[in-house]
């Protein structure tokens, strides 16, 4: 009887997403790819693929779910969770970070200098660009190298292999003038304690960590599992530590359109430029999706579409 039951709900849930792809592919025509490197401007932006990996481990996938692109911001996540890692308990993680790192929706562009200057160096939230740059400097002072250990976490996560393409880093530093602005202005605000190039090398770097739907959906198995691996029984965040990290990717993560996807698709969702979103459901699973062309707020159109089209007919909505 228990393996008919299963047997259904798999069912569901693959009708489910080949129906919310259905739905979300004809979205991405309204979009636009980010082109502010060659290598974002160049996909194709007909590529779709969405990707559900319960906790079980059990793979519910449909379109471009092997194809690996650059996780560019959703990168943010895995930083701010090594972060958590190296710094420790919570109350150590509240000096560390929240004290240096807000914890509000910055209602702004992801890149804004005028909000950053107005708050005197303290970027707003972590999922933002500023944020991101202070967690990179807290991640040099307790990590011999960030980026490999970024990477030796991601891939004990997604289980299988991930690499950076170094093309895409170098790309990304030589558009990073205004990242480069923040840094710079944050550091006369005493809330950088490295060099500029040394913290932007580390977020470059992250950036260009190369993914696929599949494997980031696997790696959001542990946020949906109060901070554990299922895949091993390994516990990556302490279960209080883990629901932090739910909450801003919620309210910040997918920039100033935060409070429209809370509405709509009611998970916890972290986007990138290069036209991914992951997602965590809680007790549930990881969830991925990509689709290139970006809404103005730079999260993808269809991504959106799909994550809101899934959510609603699996019922998976935290609300």
């Amino acid at each position: 009887m228990g393996g008919c039951l299963s047997k259904h709900f798999e069912m569901d849930i693959s009708q489910a997403i080949a129906e919310a792809a259905e739905a979300a592919r004809p979205a991405a025509a309204r979009g636009r790819v980010a082109d502010y490197i060659d290598q974002l401007a160049n996909v194709d932006p007909t590529r779709f693929g969405l990707a559900v990996v319960e906790l079980d481990g059990t793979e519910h996938v449909i379109g471009d779910i092997d194809t690996p692109f650059p996780i560019q911001s959703m990168s943010k996540v895995f930083a701010l969770v090594l972060a958590m890692q190296r710094i420790g308990d919570e109350g150590a993680v509240h000096r560390e970070i929240w004290e240096r790192v807000g914890r509000e929706p910055s209602g702004d562009p992801f890149n804004s200098l005028v909000q950053l200057e107005y708050e005197c160096g303290i970027p707003r939230n972590p999922m933002i660009n500023a944020g991101a740059l202070v967690i990179d400097d807290l991640l040099i002072e307790h990590c011999t190298d960030p980026v490999a250990s970024m990477l030796e976490m991601v891939r004990e996560l997604a289980g299988e292999d991930i690499d950076l393409d170094m093309s895409i880093a170098a790309a990304e530093d030589e558009s990073s003038h205004r990242n480069r602005a923040m840094a710079n202005l944050m550091a006369s605000f005493d809330n950088l304690e490295n060099g500029v190039d040394e913290v932007l090398n580390v977020y470059n770097s992250q950036c260009s960590m190369m993914m696929t739907a599949r494997q980031i959906a696997r790696s959001m198995r542990f946020l949906a599992y109060d901070g554990i691996d299922p895949s091993g029984g390994r516990q990556v965040l302490s279960a209080s530590l883990a629901k932090r990290v739910m909450a801003i990717m919620l309210t910040c993560g997918t920039y100033d359109a935060a409070g429209e996807f809370a509405f709509s698709v009611g998970l916890p969702c972290k986007s990138g430029v290069a036209g991914g979103i992951m997602a965590a459901a809680p007790d549930h699973s990881g969830i991925c999706v990509w689709s290139p062309p970006l809404d103005e707020a730079g999260n993808s159109l269809a991504g959106r579409v799909a994550l809101h089209d899934l959510t609603d007919r699996l019922e998976l909505s935290i609300f």
